[in-house]
């Protein structure tokens, strides 16, 4: 039986930093990203793809609020949505291509998924997903001033709009999913951690917020019963004692060892600490399940157990 790998793609596998988000930038980047998924589909694994959105989403939100003058505003729910079809759009159309190049026939779906959240979940009360562009802290000070936006820094890359990240819940459309994957498509889902509703008697309703792509990609994992879930990333692996001279990287560890990292607060909470919370997540789900946190470029290498950063039970 072929794995099923859930491959949650960072935002370095759409746009670079420094680069202008246009059209033709992301999906450039997007096609570079789909040879390296190609290598994993001709090697027979189930592929479910999913991605983060922070830099789309805000950039979306900020031509909504731009031009309020002349068209109605939308809600951060539906704009993730609109994030959603335009992301998957690339990614379909590259995979097509590089599988077609590589002379492989498969069928590749792009999914608008919703993701259960609570609205009572404490970042509602204090924002903490970074989206949209970098700006320098006098910047983003006078825009929260002028706009009331809630900003911070991000990883130490610079100041960022803030907008609430809840916990998901459930993944709405997993069995969908999960159904395309085992019949053969390469499935793309949950991008930008899927669309933040909320249940309420009468169904779901949208709710603003962006989640966390790797902690929906733990629930997604987790709802499809994968194999492996893995988290792809600009760097190899996951280090300890970072930026000391007895910073480590980790290559195969347990889950009672990571957990030991983290108590020991090993991991930035605005950068490698979620990561680490969703493969820890998934290790510890059932026997047998494998996280993965390692480098776009070593995909196939660390499937292999030849790198990144591989958790299990």
């Amino acid at each position: 039986m072929s794995k099923k790998v859930v491959v949650a793609l960072g935002g370095n596998a759409i746009l670079q930093a420094g680069q202008e988000g246009t059209f033709d930038v992301q999906y450039n980047n997007i096609k570079g990203t789909a040879k390296y998924l190609a290598k994993l589909i001709k090697d027979g694994f189930e592929l479910v793809i999913m991605h983060g959105n922070g830099p789309q989403v805000g950039n979306i939100l900020l031509q909504n609020e731009e031009a309020q003058n002349v068209v109605p505003v939308q809600p951060l729910d539906a704009l993730s949505a609109q994030s959603q079809g335009f992301i998957g759009y690339m990614f379909i159309q590259a995979l097509e291509e590089e599988l077609k190049a590589i002379g492989l026939n498969k069928n590749v779906v792009n999914l608008v998924t919703r993701t259960v959240v609570s609205k009572d979940d404490e970042d509602f009360k204090d924002p903490s997903k970074p989206i949209g562009p970098f700006y320098s802290e006098e910047e983003a000070n006078k825009l929260a001033k002028e706009k009331g936006w809630s900003v911070g820094e991000d990883a130490g890359r610079g100041y960022r709009r803030l907008v609430p990240s809840p916990q998901p819940l459930k993944i709405i459309e997993a069995d969908a999913i999960k159904t395309l994957a085992e019949g053969g498509s390469i499935v793309v889902a949950a991008g930008g951690g899927g669309i933040p509703v909320a249940e309420t008697a009468n169904g779901f309703e949208g709710v603003e917020a962006v989640i966390d792509k790797d902690r929906s990609g733990y629930k997604l994992s987790e709802e499809v019963e994968a194999d492996v879930f893995m988290i792809l990333t600009d760097v190899e692996n996951v280090f300890v004692n970072w930026g000391t001279p007895d910073q480590k990287a980790l290559e195969t560890v347990t889950v009672a060892e990571v957990e030991k990292y983290v108590e020991e607060g090993q991991f930035a909470k605005g950068s490698m600490g979620p990561k680490v919370e969703a493969a820890l997540n998934f290790a510890k789900s059932r026997k047998g399940a494998t996280a993965i946190i390692g480098s776009l470029s070593k995909v196939d290498a660390a499937l292999r157990g030849e790198s990144g950063t591989i958790i299990t039970l």
